[in-house]
């Protein structure tokens, strides 16, 4: 977890405090499910919680001689306990606590991402909604093609995060599973009557089978979501960064008073929130092949995965909910530029409406080949020379004023956009 991207609260939920106290709130879930079935005697959960102690400093000097953070934990949470410490971490293993207080941080960061995600979204549905009427020049292959609506590019990123929305609900849902199986998951110390309603106490639900820890596939999946969500935002960044080039200029990245582009041009704009999110998007994808390969592990467990979760978990989590909320920022405060939007459709000198004049005179009577040979002959013509497309066609092709205007109009390949909307409504 890098200091600098870190923003509370997920910052907090990955500190060494908040691993601890969640440690704590799987152990005291099973000795309250041993009262509650009568196997510890009534008030041992009461006193158990209240004579809990957890302080970070003594944890760690402890683990420094046992070398072991679980073990630690339990003798400085135990040790101002009475009788009732017998039933602290009674028939567990070290990854029944682990694991499930993972899930517990996991799901309560995703939640926090969802919610972000969902402001997101909003954002960009009111900026589609604002620009849906501005004609902009579509590109493909980083070339101009044809007009299409400024809008649109603001709706299908919203549509994207709306998909990965429901792909985290989903796959929160499935993350929010616990293990209490004890050390190699077939209940031998305990019965899976206490596993079920101590996780019920944290909302989270038995694994159906595990062994000394929960399958790692549950996680590479919200791994792999994370990495979609990240590369959602990456593709905002990206289509911004190409769009703010200095000979494009149709949009900007928020510049506040007293920012400084470059420590030697004092001319500069950089787009330096577009290019941290990539890289950002970057990190959280490589992280992917990391969250696969801890699925593999030796019989009913190595260790082999616990050092890369250590890092994973908290890097991955703090690092989006830190894209979600500076892509908010982003979006919401992107300066536009529609003039430059509507020069930029004419840099070709009307190039860009060539398929209309080929689908006019296909209209007329000629083959598409025959319309694609003449057009293309004289847009080719106009590209070399610079000269004026539209009044190319003029001169080469029998057509009326009205169609001329018609042909060359940027907000006809705006008329069915209202569909396209109608879709989210």
């Amino acid at each position: 977890m890098v200091e600098r991207y870190a923003l509370e609260p997920l910052k907090s939920l990955w500190s060494l405090k908040s691993q601890y106290e969640r440690w704590l709130e799987v152990e005291l879930s099973v000795i309250r499910a041993y009262e509650e079935l009568k196997i510890a005697p009534k008030g041992t959960y009461e006193k158990a919680k209240k004579n809990a102690y957890i302080n970070v400093d003594k944890i760690l000097e402890v683990e420094k001689v046992v070398d072991h953070d679980v073990i630690a934990f339990i003798k400085v949470a135990t040790s101002k306990m009475g009788e009732e410490a017998k039933f602290f971490h009674f028939g567990l293993t070290s990854s029944d606590i682990v694991d499930t207080a993972n899930s517990l941080a996991l799901v309560r960061a995703t939640k926090l991402i969802i919610e972000e995600l969902k402001k997101l979204s909003e954002i960009l549905l009111t900026k589609a909604l604002n620009f849906k009427d501005l004609p902009t020049i579509g590109r493909t292959h980083g070339v101009h093609a044809e007009p299409t609506s400024f809008g649109l590019k603001f709706l299908s990123w919203h549509a994207e995060i709306e998909r990965n929305i429901k792909r985290l609900e989903f796959a929160m849902k499935e993350i929010s599973i616990g293990k209490l199986s004890g050390a190699v998951g077939n209940y031998a110390n305990i019965d899976p009557e206490i596993e079920k309603l101590a996780l019920s106490f944290l909302s989270l639900k038995p694994t159906k089978v595990a062994t000394q820890v929960i399958p790692r596939d549950v996680h590479a999946f919200l791994i792999e979501v994370f990495a979609l969500v990240a590369s959602a935002i990456e593709r905002m960044a990206v289509e911004i960064r190409h769009l703010q080039k200095t000979e494009t200029l149709e949009v900007q990245e928020p510049f506040k008073k007293g920012q400084r582009g470059s420590s030697a041009m004092p001319h500069k704009k950089n787009p330096i929130l577009c290019e941290r999110l990539t890289g950002m998007s970057r990190i959280i994808r490589s992280y992917v092949n990391a969250a696969l390969e801890n699925i593999v592990l030796w019989h009913e467990r190595d260790i082999s995965h616990s050092s890369v979760e250590r890092y994973m978990f908290p890097d991955l989590t703090t690092t989006l909910y830190y894209m979600v909320i500076k892509t908010q920022k982003l979006i919401e405060d992107l300066v536009i530029y529609p003039e430059n939007i509507q020069k930029n459709i004419e840099i070709t000198n009307g190039l860009v409406y060539s398929q209309r004049v080929l689908l006019k005179l296909v209209e007329k009577g000629l083959t598409r080949e025959e319309a694609y040979k003449k057009v293309q002959e004289i847009a080719l013509y106009c590209w070399e020379n610079k000269t004026s497309f539209k009044d190319a066609v003029k001169k080469k092709f029998n057509l009326t004023e009205d169609e001329i205007k018609e042909i060359f109009d940027p907000k006809y390949y705006l008329r069915n956009v209202n569909k396209i909307f109608k879709r989210f409504q």
